[in-house]
């Protein structure tokens, strides 16, 4: 069955995601800079932009002239370039207690970093939702947000901000209580029963809400797109999907060295022609598989990002997630675990090239060294690592993410009478993917925040970090 009932959920909640207007925006005014609106096409050199109430109001020549000068903050964009805010589409800000202090940490990271929205794949509703209000009244800063409150696993859940599944009814129930309780979509952990993760997606249909996650182990990532699962993560089901031993991994464990040594390519393009026809949208976290695999070769003692994190995240929840990681996922030698993680780009490519619709995601902070805000930026390098081109891969965090929530008429390129979520870089992302890392200023909400602002803000999350 082709999935036909996409977006539903995310427009009945446009208001919530959509609003968070200062109390009294003020205009922005940037002069002579060269702006990538993501829809592919050339950048536009010598641009004025101005923002007004929250929106793009006006976008022309700064050689133009003509009408009164708006009054607002002014902004010299000479040699700078103007890109749409980020969104981090795997993201988990409120994760039972295993990640403290992610209203003082996270939330400005984000912002510091230009992502001005995220998709949050599994966390505490009610917080998430209070949070949501605060951003929307101006008592808050931090990214737009959509939100899965608790995730749906089985039996056992392995994490927290979960609800376990055993039965059919628990998954029709489960999809109920969170649609009533207003969670904008439903999460998919990976140990559902088989049974129960067809009531959920035949219930999600009937409730209008869409469902998203891990291919549950126990289907194929065919049945999972054809039931009319919206996205993937981590690229879960797709190796599976690509070996003669499918059936058996429906079953058993399965390591990276079975998916190197049976992926067929014959097997994979035809389950990528399905997820292209389903739209079955991909978001891979690459920066999260590559340290998962990678974890006992890299040591971040020493990353300068390390000193925005609080002791809790590195002492505690950063250890579980690693002597977890070696004991159950990675237990491969090195040397096929780097294979793998060398392959994942491949596959990732000809997935790419086969039309399945990408979309950037970290599953920060869970994902184990990942940095909340920093880490996007490198999964915009590792897409290009894969072969998309930088427009390409700015796409991913940018247009199809607004895509993806149908909020395409509002989000996602810089035109006029959209919102105005803005990074301003000091140097052309489409020269070097990496130059998205040098933020000049950030605009979410109609609100500008310059270079010095962003400097006081990770000041701020640097010093709630030692507790302070």
């Amino acid at each position: 069955m082709k999935h036909t009932f996409a977006c539903a959920i995310f427009l009945l909640c446009i208001c919530g995601i959509l609003a968070g207007q200062p109390a009294s925006p003020s205009v922005v005014i940037i002069h002579d800079v060269t702006v990538i609106d993501t829809t592919g096409g050339p950048a536009q050199a010598h641009r004025t932009v101005i923002v007004r109430d929250g929106k793009i109001a006006e976008i022309g020549s700064s050689a133009g002239g003509g009408g009164g000068k708006p009054q607002g903050v002014d902004v010299d964009g000479t040699g700078k370039f103007l890109i749409p805010g980020l969104w981090d589409m795997h993201v988990h800000m409120v994760f039972g207690d295993w990640f403290p202090r992610g209203k003082e940490v996270t939330l400005p990271l984000f912002i510091a970093n230009g992502i001005t929205g995220v998709r949050d794949m599994g966390g505490e509703l009610k917080v998430l939702q209070q949070w949501r209000k605060e951003i929307t009244a101006g008592a808050l800063i931090g990214p737009r947000m959509v939100f899965s409150g608790p995730m749906l696993d089985g039996p056992q859940p392995r994490f927290p901000s979960s609800i376990a599944i055993t039965t059919p009814e628990d998954g029709q129930r489960a999809v109920d209580d969170l649609k009533r309780r207003g969670a904008d979509f439903v999460k998919l952990q990976s140990l559902i029963p088989r049974e129960a993760v067809f009531a959920i997606a035949e219930e999600a249909r009937k409730q209008g809400i869409t469902f998203v996650g891990h291919v549950p182990d126990s289907v194929r990532a065919s049945e999972a797109s054809n039931a009319g699962q919206k996205s993937f993560e981590h690229l879960i089901g797709i190796f599976e999907g690509s070996s003669p031993l499918e059936d058996a991994f429906l079953k058993g464990p399965k390591t990276q060295g079975q998916f190197l040594s049976t992926y067929d390519p014959k097997r994979a393009a035809a389950l990528f022609a399905l997820l292209a026809k389903n739209h079955t949208w991909q978001c891979p976290t690459l920066v999260w598989e590559r340290g998962g695999n990678l974890i006992d070769q890299t040591d971040f003692a020493s990353d300068t990002r390390a000193k925005y994190v609080p002791a809790s995240w590195k002492d505690v929840t950063w250890k579980r997630f690693t002597e977890q990681i070696m004991h159950e996922f990675s237990t491969d030698d090195l040397a096929t675990r780097k294979r793998f993680v060398e392959k994942e780009l491949e596959v990732v490519n000809a997935m790419h090239r086969a039309g399945i619709p990408f979309l950037a995601g970290t599953d920060t902070p869970p994902g184990v060294y990942i940095f909340p805000g920093f880490s996007l930026h490198e999964e915009l390098q590792r897409f290009v690592a894969a072969g998309f081109t930088p427009m390409e891969a700015l796409q991913t965090a940018t247009l199809n993410p607004a895509k993806f929530l149908g909020m395409d008429d509002r989000l996602g390129t810089i035109e006029k009478g959209k919102l105005s979520d803005l990074v301003l870089l000091d140097a052309n992302p489409l020269d070097d993917i990496r130059n998205t890392q040098k933020i000049a200023a950030v605009i979410v909400n109609g609100r500008y925040f310059s270079r010095a602002d962003l400097d006081k803000m990770l000041a701020g999350v640097e010093a709630a970090a030692r507790g302070k």
